[in-house]
């Protein structure tokens, strides 16, 4: 029996904006991005990190790492954002992953582009998880803590996120527990990239 089709769907509205997202053409990464709006966006690579080359080539159909940026304010939302001259949340987390990938050591910014959508508040959080779920970036999928902040003082008992143990730099986490080895997350990203290209020929996650 087929299945009704909903135009106002949440799934089928949120496959819109993703739509919309990869439309976009790519842009260069810096730290002196200058923008309203808030919304969903998706970093590429193109650089010549070994572990990184399945993703790396030419069309750059498939992002390094997923991410969205909202308004702060839970309850007054968007308004209390704008009256309080927060405008800018989408520039402002995109500018501090530039600031993340220029202390990695083994990392350049010149190698990243993003491609973002400023989008109404209600749908940006659908939009990411969808586009998350069709691409399981390895930054999101494998690699934790590319978005972290700097922990609070006193708390240096906490483990080092993986993405600080691969990219060595950010001098906050130089100070927190190391629990993994580079080898060892070096054999989980192989894994699931050679995993995700798999899926990727038989279902093309760029092709909604």
């Amino acid at each position: 029996m087929a299945v009704e089709y909903d135009p106002l769907d949440y799934d089928n509205i949120g496959k819109s904006v993703v739509r919309a997202l990869l439309g976009k053409d790519p842009e260069a990464l810096s730290q002196d991005l200058r923008f309203d709006g808030a919304g969903i966006y998706a970093l590429y690579y193109t650089g010549d990190f070994p572990l990184y080359r399945p993703i790396a080539r030419p069309p750059l159909q498939v992002p390094i790492y997923i991410g969205k940026a909202i308004y702060g304010g839970r309850r007054k939302g968007w308004v209390s954002a704008l009256q309080s001259g927060v405008r800018q949340p989408l520039a402002k987390r995109l500018c501090e992953h530039a600031w993340s990938i220029n202390q990695a050591e083994n990392l350049a910014l010149e190698d990243f582009l993003f491609k973002l959508l400023v989008v109404k508040q209600v749908w940006i959080s659908l939009a990411e998880r969808i586009l998350i779920e069709r691409f399981r970036p390895v930054w999101n999928a494998v690699i934790d803590g590319f978005g972290n902040h700097a922990p609070g003082s006193g708390r240096t008992s906490m483990r080092c996120p993986k993405w600080d143990t691969m990219h060595p730099g950010r001098p906050w986490a130089a100070e927190l527990r190391q629990e993994y080895s580079r080898d060892q997350i070096a054999r989980e990203i192989k894994e699931h990239l050679d995993n995700q290209r798999k899926v990727w020929e038989e279902s093309p996650p760029w092709e909604l």
